[in-house]
């Protein structure tokens, strides 16, 4: 990702209603009148979306305001019921899923204004598709149905009459694309012939050169999101499913990292900023789950978000789902008053200080 101007964010850190002192800042995100919501993503100008429920009650793509105002925009569907959104870049432009009238779930470019002049970005001959990731040029991944396949992970392509591209699998039958980063490596995951699931590097071109990214000694793992050095980071699963924090070798060579826990069975990464931060959630002992920045060099010093904010807040944060190149970290917890809402979190400047440690030695480690 391209690293915007720290201007707009260092406005809304000054303007927030707070839970800090020497904490993290809290922000509860809100809804669009019902009672749920979560973030999915974060930009580096603090631009933050995800889905929300409305006073109906059905979830909708949400463009978040970041103070914690409400100013919440509703981006609307493609005439269906509900949508989602999962990814904003740089410049602002938001993918995701909204239903159409048939109530097919389609892969979206949202209206970021909120009018509703969302544009279907189509499938492949099916009737479904979904949008994952978008880069600061404007390309999208996710997946789509072809008539008599299973779902493909897909580069969608919005130039009128250019078809999107089937980026195959790994000689099975399906994949998904849930990351592409600005140089346009795309990650994701496909089943091999074994029709077992394997994180994946997939060849943008379509012509199938794509790379197995391996697992820890078990069956299946997932790719889900990659920064602009190239660094990836999803989950293996054992095979009694639990899920473990990975920092794959993007080589396909097998040197994948297991990030482990907070003391329980499963953790899952789920996104990864330019500076190697990682995020995503893990189980602590008493079984519980919990938002997690996770030790990059597998040594086990992972960090319980939990532990950041003044426990007097109220609020118990559970997923971590996106952190930008300045650490802000958006996800969903439960706030005061019980409610799963979207929550931003900013950073205490120190805990920014020893984090960037940790990747400094495993940088030395690699070299």
């Amino acid at each position: 990702m391209r690293t915007n101007s720290l201007i707009p964010l260092l406005l809304i850190t000054l303007f927030l209603p707070d839970c800090a002192n020497a904490f993290h800042k809290v922000i509860d995100l809100g809804t669009l009148g019902g009672r749920e919501s979560q973030a999915y993503s974060i930009n580096n100008a603090g631009q933050i979306v995800g889905c929300a429920a409305s006073s109906s009650l059905y979830l909708r793509a949400t463009l978040f305001d970041p103070t914690g105002n409400g100013n919440n925009i509703d981006l609307g569907t493609l005439g269906g019921r509900e949508s989602q959104a999962y990814s904003i870049n740089n410049a602002g432009q938001i993918v995701g899923w909204a239903q159409n009238r048939q109530r097919s779930l389609r892969a979206t470019l949202f209206d970021p204004t909120g009018a509703g002049n969302n544009i279907d970005l189509g499938t492949l001959g099916g009737q479904e598709s979904i949008a994952y990731s978008i880069n600061d040029i404007g390309r999208i991944v996710g997946r789509a149905t072809i008539r008599l396949v299973p779902d493909p992970a897909t580069l969608f392509n919005r130039r009128p009459g250019a078809n999107n591209i089937d980026l195959g699998t790994l000689g099975g039958r399906e994949s998904q694309a849930y990351s592409i980063n600005n140089a346009g490596q795309i990650v994701g995951c496909a089943q091999n012939r074994q029709r077992s699931l394997r994180a994946t590097l997939f060849d943008p071109t379509g012509q199938g050169n794509n790379i197995d990214l391996g697992t820890i000694g078990d069956l299946f793992s997932e790719a889900r999101s990659i920064n602009e050095s190239g660094q990836i980071v999803g989950r293996v699963f054992d095979t009694w499913g639990n899920a473990r924090a990975t920092l794959f070798d993007s080589t396909g060579q097998g040197n994948n990292i297991d990030l482990g826990t907070l003391g329980g069975k499963s953790s899952e990464s789920w996104s990864i900023n330019d500076n190697g931060q990682i995020v995503g959630w893990s189980l602590i002992s008493s079984g519980g789950t919990c938002a997690t920045l996770f030790d990059p060099t597998g040594a086990g010093n992972n960090i319980n978000l939990n532990t950041l904010i003044d426990p007097a807040c109220g609020w118990t944060l559970v997923f971590a789902n996106s952190i930008n190149n300045y650490g802000w970290i958006v996800g969903q917890g439960r706030n005061p008053a019980g409610q799963e809402h979207a929550y931003l979190l900013i950073p205490e400047p120190g805990t920014i200080v020893l984090i960037g440690l940790g990747i400094l030695a495993l940088r030395k480690r690699r070299k």
